[in-house]
C-alpha cells in the first residue's frame, strides 16, 4: 500500500487542483456573460456543474486515486493493524503448552508474521495470508540471510550456527510467496528459518510449497497458511550455538470458501533420502506441537481432513480438493479465551517489525533495502502528475 503521509499529499493535491478548476470554470462563465449579472443568478445558473464537479473530484480521490496508485507502485504497509491481516479473522495461532512461552517474541514482518522462540532459536509458527492478487507480483530471487536484531543476542540465531551443519536455512515463510522487496528481504531473516534436511528443504518441501500457490493462482483462492517445526524427539539435536533441529515440518492449510483444511507433515530427520509426506488434520498436529493453529475453527473443522495435492501439477483450475476423512482420535488443542486472544493481537500489533528488520552485515546492502521500500522523489512527481492530467481530464468531461 502506499504511505500514509504520500497518500494526504496526493490528496491534498487533488482538493487544490479541483478548487483552482472551479475557479477557473466560474471565471470563464463571468466572461462570458453580461456584467449585468449578479454573481447569485450565475451560482444558481452553474450550481449542478459545480456540485457534479466537487462530487466527481471527491469520488475520483477516493476510487481512482488509491487503485491507481497501488497499480504505480507496491509498497510494504506500515500500519500496526494490517500485520494482523496474515491470520484468518485476524486471530494469530495461540501456544496452548505453556512451556513454548519462555523466551517468545511475536514478530510482524513484510508479508508474513512469525511467534519466534529463544529456546529453539527458531520460529514456532509462521503465519501468510495468500491470494491471487499477492502471488500474481513476481519478484526475482535475491538472497540476503540475516541475524534478527529484534531477537536479544542471547536468543538469536546467528549465520555461523548453519555454516557447514549439514542443515539448510529453510524458509518456512517461502521467499517465493513475497510479493514486494520488503517482504523478500525479511524472508531471508533467520526468524523465519529451521534447519532443515537438504532433501526436505530442495525438493520436498518446495514442492509442498508450489503446490499451495497452485491453489491460489489457479483455482483462484485466498488460502491462510502456518508452517513450522515440530519438536517430538527425546533427545534433539543442535547446530552451531543451541539452533534446535526439528524433527519434522509442518504446513497448516485453510481454504475459506470451500472449508478444505489439512497438514502438510514431513520428516526431517533423514539426510540422505527425500521423506514421504503425511496429509494430516489440524487437530493432530495441534495434538503434536501443543499450538491452537486456527483458533477461529470449530473442533469439526479441524478434524475434516482434505486430499491436499502434494504437487502443484495435481491442481486443476476446476476441480476442487477432495475430502479425505474425519479425524476421530487425535486431541485437539483446547479453546482459548477471547481474551487472551485479544492480548495477543496487542502484541503483534506493537511488535511491528515493518522494513525496519535488520539486514545482513554491510551497510549497502542495508541502502538497498532501504531503497526498495520507499518512494524515490522523481517517482512521486510522476505519480502527482498523472494523478493530475487524470483527474483534470475526469473533470472537464463532466463540465462539458
Amino acid at each position: 500500500m502506499l504511505s500514509k503521509q504520500l497518500s494526504l499529499h496526493i490528496l491534498h493535491f487533488l482538493c487544490l487542483i479541483s478548487s483552482w478548476k472551479m475557479g477557473v470554470y466560474l471565471e470563464m462563465a463571468i466572461k462570458k456573460r453580461k456584467t449585468s449579472k449578479s454573481w447569485v443568478q450565475l451560482l444558481n445558473q452553474n450550481s449542478l456543474k459545480i456540485i457534479l464537479g466537487l462530487v466527481a473530484t471527491s469520488s475520483f480521490a477516493i476510487a481512482f486515486g488509491q487503485e491507481k496508485i497501488q497499480q504505480l507502485v507496491s509498497l510494504p504497509s506500515s500500519s500496526n493493524s494490517a500485520c494482523l491481516d496474515q491470520f484468518y479473522r485476524d486471530i494469530p495461532p495461540y501456544l496452548v503448552k505453556e512451556s513454548l512461552n519462555k523466551s517468545t517474541y511475536p514478530l510482524c514482518f513484510n508479508g508474513f508474521n512469525v511467534m519466534y522462540s529463544g529456546v529453539s532459536k527458531t520460529p514456532l509458527w509462521v503465519a501468510e495470508a495468500l491470494t491471487p492478487q499477492r502471488l500474481s507480483q513476481k519478484i526475482p530471487r535475491e538472497d540476503s540471510f540475516h541475524e534478527e536484531t529484534k531477537v536479544k543476542v542471547e536468543h538469536r540465531a546467528t549465520l555461523p550456527d548453519y555454516k557447514a551443519s549439514g542443515y539448510d536455512r529453510g524458509h518456512m515463510a517461502p521467499n517465493a510467496d513475497m510479493p514486494t522487496k520488503a517482504a523478500q528481504n525479511d524472508s531471508f531473516s533467520l526468524a523465519n528459518m529451521v534447519p532443515q534436511a537438504p532433501k526436505n528443504n530442495q525438493q520436498v518441501w518446495r514442492e509442498l510449497e508450489e503446490a499451495t500457490r497452485a491453489i491460489v493462482t489457479k483455482q483462484k483462492q485466498n488460502v491462510y497458511v502456518v508452517t513450522g517445526p515440530v519438536y517430538s524427539a527425546k533427545k534433539l539435536k543442535t547446530i552451531g550455538q543451541g539452533v534446535i533441529v526439528p524433527t519434522a515440518t509442518y504446513k497448516a492449510v485453510y481454504i475459506p470458501k470451500t472449508g478444505a483444511a489439512g497438514v502438510y507433515y514431513a520428516d526431517n530427520t533423514l539426510k540422505s533420502t527425500a521423506p514421504k509426506v503425511q496429509v494430516i488434520s489440524i487437530c493432530a498436529l495441534e495434538d503434536l506441537t501443543g499450538i491452537n493453529i486456527f483458533p477461529q475453527l470449530t473442533e469439526d473443522q479441524k478434524r475434516n481432513t482434505y486430499n491436499l495435492p502434494l504437487r502443484a501439477s495435481a491442481v486443476k483450475a476446476t476441480q476442487k480438493i477432495a475430502y479425505s476423512h474425519w479425524d476421530a482420535e487425535s486431541q485437539c488443542a483446547e479453546e482459548v479465551s477471547a481474551d487472551a486472544l485479544s492480548a495477543l493481537q496487542k502484541e503483534f500489533k506493537s511488535s511491528s517489525v515493518s522494513s525496519t528488520s535488520s539486514t545482513a552485515t554491510t551497510a549497502s546492502s542495508a541502502e538497498n533495502k532501504n531503497a526498495a521500500s520507499t518512494i524515490d522523489p522523481n517517482t512521486q512527481d510522476a505519480i502527482v502528475k498523472q494523478l493530475i492530467e487524470g483527474l483534470l481530464q475526469y473533470i472537464l468531461q463532466l463540465l462539458k
